[in-house]
């Protein structure tokens, strides 16, 4: 102890070291102060099991929500109508999961009724942009009926269930619903491309092809995939496959699974069937360029062989004449 008075007593003469343990001191003293406030605002170490609030009412979850230290967040709704309004479809992180207090869970819950919203005019634009309109709207495709008209791929008629859409109307339909677009074609250009679709989601599948004037057949699913984990089922078998010609209008079957297993063998499939289908599209198209242009060539020889034996006479009465 003396010794420590000793020292001391030497450090307060030396006002340089003196300055330094100080600031050495008060640097520590706050870091461990830092420390400890750290720890006792986030709670570290202490963790809560998130409930399961599927199925739940949203009162209720709140309730359960507060009873594990936990905030709920509505990040989204839906309108399933097998399920009864105002209940929790789905969560983020799912039930089970450890999380620190305090801890934000964001869920999915179901409307009570579907929202409704206006129906665009897009008589007149072409196929592509009357399809983004509709998207932006919240509305799809119903189905795609061709005309006869020289507007290919340009929107002459549109419907929504059973009425006509006019510039001037004031029409809603729920959310999600479709409308008919009646489509003008040209003579000689009612076919297009069946595209690549096996690997996309529903959503985009179908928009694709819409762009290329088909329409959505029947549409499977695997088991186990429902209205909440739909959005993650991609496409592994579609009908009429890829790089096959198709008449504008033609359906196309499609069926999902979550399965990536399964996704990854039916895509090499896939790849497989599209490249055999192309090069006997191209083998077809080739074959069709030449058969026409071997008629043409018939067409022509024919012209000219009915033309020579008109000319012969006539020359040969000129000779006649000239040798006179």
């Amino acid at each position: 102890m003396e010794k420590l008075a000793y020292y001391w007593k030497r450090l307060r003469k030396n006002r340089l070291a003196y300055n330094l343990v100080l600031i050495g001191a008060i640097i520590l003293a706050m870091a461990v102060a830092a420390h400890i406030v750290m720890q006792v605002g986030t709670r570290h170490g202490a963790r809560r099991t998130v409930p399961d609030f599927s199925g739940v009412k949203l009162d209720q979850a709140q309730r359960m929500a507060r009873k594990y230290d936990l905030k709920l967040h509505i990040n989204d709704s839906l309108f399933v109508p097998a399920y009864e309004g105002g209940i929790v479809l789905d969560q983020l992180p799912e039930g089970g999961v450890e999380v620190k207090p305090g801890r934000t869970v964001y869920i999915t819950i179901n409307s009570f009724r579907q929202k409704m919203v206006p129906v665009p005019y897009v008589a007149g634009r072409s196929l592509r942009q009357a399809k983004n309109m509709l998207e932006i709207a919240g509305l799809e495709i119903d189905e795609l009926v061709y005309r006869a008209d020289m507007a290919t791929n340009y929107v002459l008629d549109e419907y929504c269930d059973g009425r006509p859409v006019a510039a001037t109307s004031k029409i809603e339909a729920e959310l999600g619903s479709g409308v008919t677009l009646y489509v003008g074609v040209e003579g000689g250009y009612g076919t297009t491309v069946v595209p690549r679709l096996v690997g996309f989601p529903l959503k985009e599948a179908k928009g694709r092809l819409w762009e290329l004037g088909l329409n959505v057949g029947k549409v499977d699913f695997d088991e186990g995939i429902n209205l909440l984990n739909q959005k993650d089922a991609r496409v592994y078998i579609q009908h009429p496959t890829a790089e096959r010609s198709a008449g504008l209008g033609s359906r196309v079957d499609l069926r999902l699974t979550l399965d990536e297993k399964k996704l990854a063998q039916y895509r090499a499939i896939a790849e497989k069937q599209a490249k055999e289908a192309a090069e006997e599209r191209l083998q077809s198209e080739r074959e069709h360029a030449d058969s026409l242009a071997q008629a043409e060539f018939e067409r022509a020889a024919a012209g000219s062989a009915e033309e020579q034996p008109a000319d012969e006479p006539a020359a040969a009465g000129n000779d006649e004449g000239f040798f006179d």
